[in-house]
């Protein structure tokens, strides 16, 4: 830089006596595992580190991580501290028989094939609520809803992960109670949700966007039909959101074939929505498969989870009905079909039972 010239880089003297170009260089080759750390220097590390320019240009420049995040079975903490334990029902819930698992947010890296474990909500230090779902956005990894693991009583609540400060946020509430609906985050900083069931089991055809950025919630146009088990997904290169099969209230159980499909405009604004039929197999519950087509290669049958990361494909299934749960990475091409599955090994204590996941870059 010219002598006199003033400096217009957003990253001036981050690394004193070093250009702005290296000193970016440097913060850029930083693993996502080192950001937590690098945030406690100083305020303009952080401030750099958690801003959303920075976050756009690291994944510009395919600096960044995509990571599968899974509701998945606890371990015990010790041999006397087993993972079930008992609850007592709520009013207006239905409890499944017998006690209670508890689920934290495991983390999978598919290209080092690493394991690490979302520390848990301060609300909840014991467990995500139950039936929770995932979705992330810009980096940022949100848990809604579920049932209060004590009580059974459905739950509004929303929370964010910063992966770079590696702290939880309470977030405003979802607008409505709902139980088990599909969700999905966008580029842009926005999540959607749509489907599932009310506190008296009737099914939804509602649909919100949650604004990452200003914490607030939108209704997006109705559905073009209730739709309770429904499963959600980001397809269509990342402008669409579908909303997958699911049953309406007088049908239970029943699943159907049709979607409704909105498409993301600017800024992860959802606009025009369409309904599109045959987009799954009638009868066959969407979760986990949608963006797999209910995926049997080799014999591994797939169904329980499946969560795209980058060119990949993280499974969670069975090589037999009734076998033992497995985990498997397959690479997809350019048409977003599977290659070859293959099996990896994975820790004892990241076997336990995946519910549900997402992916997420960091």
């Amino acid at each position: 830089m010219e002598s006199g010239q003033p400096r217009t880089s957003p990253w001036e003297e981050m690394i004193p006596g070093l250009p702005d170009d290296v000193a970016v260089e440097c913060f850029l080759r930083l693993p996502y595992t080192a950001h937590s750390s690098a945030c406690r220097i100083s305020r303009s590390w952080s401030s750099l580190l958690q801003s959303r320019r920075f976050y756009s240009f690291r994944r510009s420049l395919h600096r960044s991580r995509p990571l599968a995040c899974l509701v998945q079975q606890s371990p015990p903490s010790s041999t006397d501290d087993p993972i079930s334990k008992p609850a007592s029902p709520a009013m207006n819930s239905s409890p499944p028989d017998g006690p209670v698992q508890s689920y934290s947010v495991s983390v999978f890296d598919p290209g080092s094939l690493s394991w690490t474990r979302v520390p848990p909500i301060p609300d909840f230090p014991d467990g995500l609520p139950l039936f929770c779902q995932l979705a992330s956005t810009d980096g940022k990894l949100l848990v809604l809803g579920g049932w209060d693991p004590a009580t059974y009583a459905p739950l509004r609540r929303v929370y964010l992960h910063d992966f770079i400060t590696r702290k939880w946020q309470r977030r405003a509430d979802m607008p409505g109670t709902r139980t088990f609906f599909a969700a999905a985050g966008a580029d842009g900083g926005r999540v959607f949700v749509a489907g599932g069931h009310d506190e008296c089991k009737n099914a939804l055809s509602t649909a919100w966007a949650y604004d990452v950025g200003r914490d607030e919630w939108e209704e997006m146009e109705e559905m073009s039909q209730e739709r309770d088990e429904c499963e959600g997904a980001i397809l269509g290169e990342g402008r669409e959101f579908w909303v997958v099969s699911g049953y309406r209230t007088e049908r239970q159980g029943q699943f159907e074939g049709s979607a409704d499909v909105y498409e993301i405009g600017e800024g992860g604004r959802a606009r025009r929505r369409r309904r599109v039929e045959g987009a799954w197999e009638e009868g066959k519950c969407p979760r986990g498969g949608v963006g797999f087509g209910g995926v049997t290669e080799a014999g591994v049958q797939v169904g329980r989870c499946g969560v795209v990361v980058g060119g990949r494909a993280v499974l969670v299934g069975s090589e037999y009905q009734g076998g033992k749960q497995s985990f498997f990475v397959g690479d997809r091409n350019g048409d977003g079909k599977l290659g070859k599955l293959v099996k990896v090994e994975v820790p004892d204590e990241f076997s336990g039972f995946v519910q549900s996941g997402c992916s997420i870059e960091v």
